[in-house]
């Protein structure tokens, strides 16, 4: 047998393989070995250093600045920079089922719930309609004035809410406005012509039913709003002892002979819950107002309209315990207890011996 060693590389491919992988195989290794000790880490297609928030994570900038306004609080926004800013993305376009700014026939439903009403659906939120209108940064007062502007410019006359300091200003540091001067002042404009169905100052014929309910219905009926008057006629700022005494002012203007409430600013002065004695009667009017207003001042969703005598005759001969228990339980449209779930029983009822009341 023959000792002779036999060449590995036979053919030319095998030798141009050969020299190929001299040159490609250390410089691999070179690279592996530098990734190793340097523990460098390259991001390629699909892997997280490729991510949104990763290459967020590279570009942030080293440290931010933040402007904060000296001295405390802040100056609070008129109603027009605040619609401006947070609510005409919706209402000038009427996106989303907003009302159109100036749409006097999409405004004429909302404006009846009262201004107090509307204030609460914009700050609390309502239905599609953000909290605030989604800048949470706003104050309860600066989304007041922007609601004050959008009803305006839909024929309401509504007027935008003073500052607090200036409103505790005006509490403490002069008397309350008499009867006549808050008439001249807010009621005047619907009262003195008779504007929407508003009676008309002295007009006997026109009060005679409205001295007959007492100065307590109609003075909850002009603080909570009623039909087409706006609540407080459209005055967030007005208290209840001035409401009561323009109410009174038109009385007697009218053929009622009605005595002054007493002591107006230390009725103001005393808690809500004071006026009241245990165990009293709820107020229906109030229960109304903070609630079912929502439906009945328009007749949404084929609730019977406040007032309106055809639309509640059929209801009021069901009686009040039949009208009480479909309110309490829900009925048609209507959720159970108007949607006032902390509402008791007694207080719904006293709403709708109150609804009963104005349509007789």
């Amino acid at each position: 047998m023959s000792d002779q060693h036999t060449a590995l590389i036979k053919t030319p491919r095998q030798l141009i393989t050969v020299v190929i992988l001299a040159f490609v195989v250390p410089v691999i290794v070179i690279v592996l070995l530098a990734k190793f000790v340097t523990g460098s880490k390259t991001g390629g297609a699909g892997s997280d250093a490729m991510t949104p928030e990763a290459i967020s994570d590279r570009l942030m900038p080293v440290g931010t600045v933040a402007l904060q306004q000296a001295g405390g609080a802040r100056a609070l926004q008129g109603g027009e920079a605040v619609y401006k800013a947070a609510c005409a993305a919706c209402h000038s376009a009427g996106a989303a089922g907003a009302p159109k700014t100036g749409d006097t026939a999409a405004w004429a439903g909302r404006l009846k719930q009262g201004f107090d009403t509307l204030v609460t659906h914009a700050v609390e939120g309502f239905k599609g309609m953000p909290a605030k209108g989604g800048n949470p940064d706003l104050d309860p007062i600066e989304v007041a004035r922007a609601v004050a502007f959008m009803g305006n410019q839909a024929g309401a006359k509504f007027t935008e809410p003073a500052a607090p300091a200036a409103a505790q200003v005006a509490a403490t540091g002069s008397a309350p406005l008499s009867g006549e001067q808050v008439v001249k002042q807010v009621c005047g404009g619907c009262h003195e012509t008779g504007k929407g169905g508003a009676p008309k100052i002295g007009d006997r014929t026109a009060w005679a039913k409205r001295v007959s309910q007492g100065i307590d219905v109609v003075t909850n009926s002009a603080i909570h709003g009623h039909a087409g008057m706006p609540a407080r006629g459209g005055m967030a700022s007005i208290t209840d002892p001035e409401m009561k005494a323009a109410v009174l002012y038109m009385f007697n203007a009218g053929g009622g002979v009605v005595s002054a409430p007493a002591a107006p600013a230390a009725a103001a002065a005393a808690p809500p819950a004071a006026t009241a004695a245990a165990g009293a009667k709820p107020d229906g009017a109030k229960v109304y107002a903070a609630g079912c207003n929502a439906c009945h001042v328009a007749g949404v969703a084929g609730a019977p309209k406040f007032g309106d005598k055809a639309a509640w005759a059929p209801r009021a001969q069901l009686g009040l315990d039949a009208l009480t228990a479909s309110v309490v339980k829900g009925k048609g449209a209507m959720p159970p207890k108007g949607g006032q779930m902390n509402a008791s029983e007694a207080e719904l009822r006293a709403a709708v011996e109150y609804m009963l009341a104005a349509a007789k």
